[in-house]
């Protein structure tokens, strides 16, 4: 299993070489060398745990509470280990630059336009919607693609995304939507309107979708049922983090920002009325691209007020994400794509093919993968490796920190 325990009180000697000042005991000491994740049941003295970790970093999930442990750290937990408590310790995914992506096959020729990636029970999942199209598609593993059948005959399918167990899809010029709660079955559902639904996204126990040229939209807090609502301007794209929904628009320095999913306060985002194609949130950051053949991106770190970056190229940027360590943004027409450290400095990746038009990009268990529109039958991923080898120690301390 490339790994090894010690379950029992001990000195101090551990496998981990940064040990807690308050330890009293040694629960569990051990190294993932092989092996991305670990699981067992741990016997404590009824202490608090202190988790450790040197070399890489890890997830240390104690009594089904996951702590992130950063490499060399002593992470203080409110957990209490008593007998018969479970851990798992997993190796996260090293923060590896994505600067070439590889190609791979979808299951049809496809006007794909948006993916997403969800968790259901213990399998990965990655979904894809396609423009004019009654065919979607899923993945396990980021790499291998099967078709799956959406409701509607051959839909506009806009957008996808997921939260709270279900995957949610919107459609535009239609009062048909999607729900899933498996990744390859869908059912239909209904909005409160037929728009040109474009854009959804999940957050804080409510879907919010948006629609092209119109200040309506549309709220659920389950995926399968629709309240409309009223914007404060228009919308294209939208996203959540951080206590806040954020949207953008094309042809608009006008964007708008909520705490609460249904009222909306405008916001400015830099240059002349860019097309905002797409925004995402990730490590304090919101950050935003623009297509039409420029070099403007935006990030804000309080989802009011913007500022100005530099893409590395001028292109028709389409799709932007966060996911460990990195904003990685596509665009159409172009074997260039960009990723970025901290949300405002830029650099260019390489995607596969001869210039495909590169329309979304999700993140999910180590994976960056993209879809491509013009009815096309490839894809992209970038895989992250898993930072290993990673010395762990879970100790026990006293019943409250001091």
């Amino acid at each position: 299993m490339g790994q090894s325990t010690f379950p029992v009180p001990s000195t101090g000697s551990s496998t981990s070489t940064v040990l807690p000042v308050n330890a009293s005991s040694v629960i569990l000491d051990g190294s993932l060398t092989s092996a991305g994740t670990y699981t067992t049941t741990v016997n404590g003295n009824g202490g608090i745990a202190y988790l450790t970790a040197t070399d890489n970093a890890a997830t240390i999930t104690v009594g089904g509470t996951a702590y992130t442990v950063p490499a060399n750290t002593v992470v203080a937990t409110t957990a209490v280990v008593g007998s018969g408590v479970s851990a798992t310790v997993a190796a996260n995914f090293a923060t590896t630059a994505p600067a070439t992506f590889l190609s791979s096959t979808m299951p049809v020729a496809n006007g794909w336009i948006s993916v997403a990636y969800g968790l259901i029970g213990a399998t990965n999942y990655y979904v894809a919607v396609a423009q004019g199209s009654s065919t979607g598609a899923y993945s396990t593993n980021g790499t291998t693609w099967a078709s799956s059948t959406m409701p509607g005959a051959s839909l506009n399918w806009g957008s996808v995304t997921y939260g709270n167990g279900y995957f949610v899809a919107v459609a535009s010029g239609t009062t048909t939507a999607a729900y899933s709660t498996n990744g390859t079955t869908w059912s239909s559902s209904t909005m409160p309107a037929s728009r040109s639904w474009n854009s959804v996204c999940y957050g804080n126990g409510y879907y919010i979708a948006v629609p092209v040229g119109s200040t309506a939209f549309a709220y659920s807090t389950n995926g399968t049922t629709w309240t409309a609502g009223t914007l404060s301007t228009f919308l294209y794209s939208v996203v959540y983090g951080n206590g806040y929904y954020v949207g953008v628009y094309q042809g608009s320095s006008t964007g708008a920002y909520s705490t609460n999913a249904t009222s909306w306060t405008n916001s400015t985002l830099p240059g002349a009325s860019l097309y905002w194609n797409s925004v995402t949130f990730g490590n304090g950051k919101f950050v935003a691209v623009a297509g039409g053949a420029n070099t403007t991106a935006a990030y804000s770190t309080n989802a009011t007020t913007w500022a100005s970056s530099t893409m590395p190229g001028s292109l028709d940027w389409k799709s932007v994400i966060y996911g460990n360590g990195y904003y990685v943004a596509v665009a159409t027409s172009t074997s260039t794509g960009a990723y970025s450290t901290n949300g405002t400095t830029w650099t260019a990746s390489t995607m596969p093919g001869s210039s495909l038009a590169w329309y979304g990009i999700t993140y999910g268990n180590g994976y960056f993968v993209a879809v491509a529109g013009a009815s096309g039958s490839v894809a992209a991923y970038f895989q992250q490796a898993l930072g290993m080898p990673v010395n762990f120690g879970i100790y026990n301390g006293p019943t409250t920190i001091n």
